[in-house]
């Protein structure tokens, strides 16, 4: 995907440099973004996530390398057609919420009569019209951010970047911002979608960037790359204690949880030979093999360090 021209283009980011002191932030990273399309920006904390989508919103400049805007033909300055939700949320607690909202559509130059229609429409959509009047710092941490999301779509962007959008949210309020990010790609927006949570980017994205100490590691559509890595993995739901699954011969790096199993297979093992030493042991509700998940995929290619673990110096 790194390398694709194409009129559906509608960001191309070329070869981009930052350093910071004895730090190489971002280290010649290459990307596009294609119209209409959800693209993830998957690596670990500290893998220069932010700092690349902060060159991209103008909030730093590269050292060096180019980052094109190919959707000028809505006019206007680059960054006026661009929202973004940046991780560290920014709200005036002491604000009604309408007041906010209205105070954030009007940074970006967004009036008129249909503004406060746009802001309930928004507001009901995301279950929260009954506290358009109450201020910010009597919302949950998870409505804060809920309100901040409304606040990037307000102008009608046409690219809507977000930096680890579900961070901090309860399940619940994790689905309903997945099933909107969704929506919003239906109804044609594009959206670059930045986080270290791959399970969420396996169920969201389109296209994938992957990136890891400043550079990237693996791109392309979801399909290509989990097809890349063949169909070489087991898939497995069941009833029991799967932990003895790690320790078969067949398997050569294993994901087990309460009640499921993502099992890498050795070189020339028999699936079957799993599934006989697992029958008498398990009660087996999927048995599949299949290519393997993202996150398998992000541990192979840098890895066998958690996703969730900081790097011990971790870069802006």
């Amino acid at each position: 995907m790194g390398e694709r021209m194409g009129s559906r283009e509608i960001l191309a980011v070329r070869d981009i440099v930052k350093v910071f002191g004895a730090v190489r932030a971002v280290d010649g990273i290459s990307f596009t973004v294609r119209r209409g399309t959800i693209t993830g920006l998957l690596g670990r904390n500290g893998a220069g996530k932010t700092t690349t989508i902060r060159m991209i919103t103008g909030i730093f400049m590269p050292d060096s390398g180019e980052i094109r805007w190919l959707g000028g033909e809505h006019g206007g300055a680059f960054q006026d057609r661009i929202a973004y939700l940046p991780e560290e949320r920014g709200l005036y607690k002491q604000m009604k919420i309408i007041e906010h909202l209205l105070f954030l559509a009007e940074i970006k130059g967004c009036r008129g009569s249909d503004l406060r229609k746009k802001i309930d429409y928004w507001l009901d959509r995301f279950e929260l019209g009954a506290k358009r009047n109450a201020k910010v710092e009597e919302l949950s941490k998870g409505n804060q951010q809920k309100i901040q999301l409304i606040g990037t779509l307000l102008h009608d962007p046409d690219l809507i970047i977000l930096d680890e959008p579900q961070s901090g949210l309860d399940p619940v309020n994790m689905v309903l911002v997945r099933n909107l990010l969704q929506e919003l790609r239906q109804e044609g927006k594009t959206i670059l979608l930045s986080t270290h949570m791959m399970g969420e980017a396996e169920r969201m994205a389109d296209e994938i960037i992957l990136i890891h100490r400043g550079k990237v590691v693996l791109d392309g559509t979801l399909e290509e790359v989990r097809a890349s890595f063949g169909k070489n993995t087991l898939h497995l739901d069941f009833e029991g204690d799967g932990s003895f699954l790690e320790t078969l011969p067949q398997v050569k790096r294993a994901t087990v949880l309460s009640n499921t199993a993502e099992l890498a297979l050795a070189e020339g093992a028999d699936p079957q030979q799993i599934l006989e030493a697992s029958m008498s042991r398990l009660r087996i509700r999927r048995f599949e093999v299949a290519a393997p998940s993202l996150e398998s995929i992000f541990i192979e290619k840098v890895g066998t360090e958690t996703l969730s673990q900081q790097e011990e110096a971790a870069q802006p």
